[in-house]
């Protein structure tokens, strides 16, 4: 399969796991991410750092990078310096059937 095929462009689910962006994504909720989205300062993102992937919120201030997780027991994660791509931008989340869209802004 090509990385053109439509099948890499179109959105997908995964299980949040941990409780690292609680309380806005509690463990075990859905979220949506859509690939093709454009990022900015304060969106919620799917991100490889260093091969290592992340579920953060995306933070750009004064060139300074860095992920956030909502929970303030985990750290930041500083970007600046690291290799990483953003594998995409979390749209809606699902908990028990109670759905919350996000808005992907410029």
């Amino acid at each position: 399969m090509e990385a053109t095929d439509c099948s890499f462009l179109a959105p997908y689910a995964l299980q949040v796991l941990g409780n690292e962006m609680e309380p806005e994504f509690p463990d075990r909720c859905i979220i949506i991410i859509d690939p093709t989205a454009q990022y900015n300062d304060g969106a919620y993102v799917f991100i490889e750092v260093e091969g290592v992937r992340w579920f953060r919120q995306y933070r750009d201030v004064g060139g300074r990078k860095w992920l956030k997780a909502t929970n303030s027991l985990y750290p930041d994660i500083e970007l600046n310096g690291y290799e990483y791509r953003i594998l995409g931008i979390i749209i809606q989340r699902n908990i028990r059937r109670q759905i919350k869209h996000y808005s992907i802004s410029t």
